[in-house]
């Protein structure tokens, strides 16, 4: 690769999939000053915390003239859907910082759910089949739903904070939640456009895929556990866990991803003139050994970054920094062998209310897994306290996911504060 450059990096987010990040980033050598904006009591052990507003572009864009950024890596995607990376191209001082992340118009592959799926379409990528419905044409989606096979999905349009999908056991309840959605902005403007979808049957899983507009790489698979309660029961959360990689996930299913999938994205970006340069992450569905695309979003997951991450062996500095120069073809990507597993530790009443400030404990007795931090931060006399609903992932390699899950929970039970909640039951599916 010839010289390597250091330099500082600005690292956008704070959550779990940040401090991932950060701790990737932080162990290269390419890497002088590592800024991460908010971040998080975790990711200031690894970094400078800059209390930045991720979508403030202009003071965004001041703060890497000023530090001279290098490399600029944006973790959330509302940034992106809001077009952060088009304020720096047009930007003769910004533009030519060297940036993961796609512009506007690839970010509508999550900005825009009935976007995502005419591209699907377009691009002959498999998928469940879907009508779209807005106010004009709301009467015409009550009978569409009236009559739809059971269950039926619906899904708002825009960004909901991960609560847009309702899956709906019968008729009348999709008509009361279409009309919600559509006429009462039950998810506010996100939900003034919904995606009725037929529901596939199935088994989960995600793949990510490395970009730079060209080349790509598949990164290594993960299953993550969106349920609050044990058995996958409850309401949905942000996630609760991921192992990676996915038992499920062997080379001749990997193989139709590539070809069905990975491939006519790829493509269907390009033939759609849309220069992405980044992460796309793949939400599958597994129908019976087949895959189909449940959604794309524009940016990693969490928390399944929590455990992809820690499995990728290359510099991470360099890997990112090929990406985002259109070089991702030089890199031989290197994977670990081991299994990784991460048990997200949350406030007690999560995804619903839940208490903050919860002084935390029991740091120094971690032993052979690594810390996340996700909602949390430092008060005024330097104590961790929780800051978040989900507080914390607890991250563990080992020689299975048994025992990397193993692990995790045995040190889950060393961090202490009040309300800590727990699955205990994470890749129950994939342990004997």
């Amino acid at each position: 690769m010839g010289y390597k450059k250091i330099m500082n990096i600005l690292l956008l987010g704070s959550g779990g999939r940040e401090h991932a990040f950060a701790y990737q980033l932080a162990k290269s050598s390419m890497c002088d000053k590592l800024f991460i904006a908010p971040g998080n009591a975790g990711t200031s052990s690894l970094g400078i915390n800059v209390p930045l507003n991720v979508l403030d572009f202009v003071t965004l864009g001041k703060f890497c003239t000023d530090n001279n950024v290098g490399l600029i890596i944006v973790g959330p995607e509302e940034p992106l859907v809001r077009g952060l990376r088009n304020h720096f191209s047009a930007d003769d001082k910004l533009k030519s910082i060297p940036f993961i992340g796609p512009d506007e118009a690839g970010a509508q592959m999550e900005g825009s759910k009935d976007w995502s799926k005419s591209f699907m379409k377009r691009h002959n990528i498999p998928t469940a089949t879907y009508e779209t419905f807005t106010t004009e044409n709301i009467q015409a989606g009550i009978e569409y739903v009236k009559h739809h096979p059971l269950p039926i999905v619906l899904k708002a349009d825009g960004l909901a904070a991960g609560k847009g999908v309702l899956i709906c056991e019968n008729n009348l309840q999709a008509v009361t939640e279409l009309q919600a959605m559509i006429a009462d902005k039950k998810f506010g403007d996100a939900s003034t456009k919904v995606v009725v979808e037929e529901f596939l049957k199935g088994i989960e899983l995600s793949v990510f895929v490395l970009t730079d507009g060209k080349n790509y790489k598949i990164l290594p698979t993960a299953k993550d556990y969106k349920r609050i309660g044990e058995g996958d029961t409850g309401l949905n959360t942000g996630g609760m866990g991921a192992v990676s990689p996915v038992p499920f996930a062997d080379a001749a299913f990997m193989q139709k991803v590539e070809e069905r999938i990975i491939k006519p994205t790829i493509h269907g970006l390009v033939k759609d003139e849309i220069f992405y340069v980044g992460f796309i992450f793949i939400g599958l569905m597994n129908v019976d050994g087949e895959p189909y695309v449940i959604e794309y979003n524009c940016r990693m997951g969490d928390p399944e970054t929590e455990v992809v991450l820690p499995r990728i062996e290359n510099d991470f500095v360099e890997l990112m920094l090929a990406t985002a120069q259109g070089r991702l073809h030089e890199i031989d990507l290197q994977i670990s062998d081991l299994a990784a597993a991460t048990v997200m530790l949350v406030s007690k009443g999560y995804p619903e209310s839940y208490p903050k400030g919860d002084v935390m404990t029991g740091f120094e007795t971690i032993n052979d897994s690594i810390l996340f931090h996700a909602g949390t931060k430092q008060n005024d006399n330097g104590t961790i306290v929780t800051n978040g609903g989900r507080v914390i992932a607890i991250t563990s390699l080992a020689d299975s996911i048994k025992n990397a899950v193993k692990k995790s929970l045995s040190n889950a039970e060393n961090i202490h504060y009040t309300n800590k909640y727990y699955r205990r039951d994470i890749g129950f599916e994939f342990i004997d």
